[in-house]
């Protein structure tokens, strides 16, 4: 046991099975995406998505815990890049092919329902490298692109929603295809979407936004499907709207100068 220079307070040294924490989490999140990825090819598609929600949720607590135990470590990092790939990038891939793009006609569409399946898998990795690469350098503030977590509940809580209404995914075939090809498109994008990352416990927030986060709460607690869904689709929504806000504003500077 070492002790500090000058004092004779020893120092205890830091547990390290405290590092085990954040990659029990990365784990978790792994199997979820594994699981889900076994409940779709079972045509157990409401499991399916329900498990990519969770993977979703448990993949954002390692990050957290890893900083607020200061145990970050680039193993921990690239080990969250390989879960995210098949939790957010393979799994709902093969959820909306399976429940739905497979059912495109293969004598006129041809292969296109797995091509597109294969495009939003390939984006997603992509995305994850983009991310890997400007780790340390890009304003964590924001992402650059969709993030994958977000680009998954999309798909997931739209097929989530889809089946408690009844609808099958040879009924609603071309909306998964134009969502699957821009939500891939959205995280290979440059669009700017706020990370929420600097949203810390002690850091002061309005009263205002409290209440509304105890509101989604609510509301998301009372139909999860439907209000999962909305908040994926208005967050998908939030870069191409601040992009075009901003064009909009510098248009107007440039015309009163």
């Amino acid at each position: 046991m070492s002790e500090l220079p000058n004092s004779g307070a020893p120092i205890k040294p830091r547990s390290r099975g405290i590092y085990l924490l954040p990659n029990l989490f990365t784990t978790s999140a792994l199997f979820a995406g594994f699981y889900a990825l076994i409940a779709a090819y079972q045509s157990q598609f409401e499991t399916s998505a329900i498990a990519i929600l969770v993977a979703m949720v448990l993949d954002g607590f390692d990050g957290r815990v890893a900083r607020m135990t200061n145990t970050t470590t680039a193993f921990g990092a690239e080990y969250d890049s390989m879960a995210d790939m098949v939790s957010f990038g393979a799994a709902p891939a093969f959820l909306m092919f399976t429940w739905s793009l497979s059912s495109l006609p293969a004598e006129t569409w041809g292969q296109l329902g797995w091509v597109v399946a294969f495009v939003y898998c390939a984006c997603c990795g992509l995305r994850l490298a983009r991310f890997n690469v400007a780790v340390g350098t890009a304003d964590k503030r924001f992402f650059q692109g969709l993030a994958c977590p977000a680009a998954a509940a999309t798909l997931a809580s739209f097929v989530w929603v889809n089946i408690n209404f009844g609808n099958a995914g040879s009924e609603v075939v071309g909306f998964v295809l134009i969502a699957t090809l821009l939500t891939g498109g959205l995280m290979v994008s440059n669009f700017a979407y706020y990370s929420f990352k600097d949203m810390t416990a002690n850091k002061k927030v309005p009263f205002a936004m409290l209440l509304a986060l105890l509101l989604l709460f609510v509301t998301t607690a009372v139909d999860p499907p439907k209000m999962i869904l909305i908040a994926s689709i208005c967050y998908a929504a939030s870069g191409p709207a601040w992009a075009l806000i901003s064009w909009v504003r510098k248009r107007r500077s440039r015309g009163q100068t």
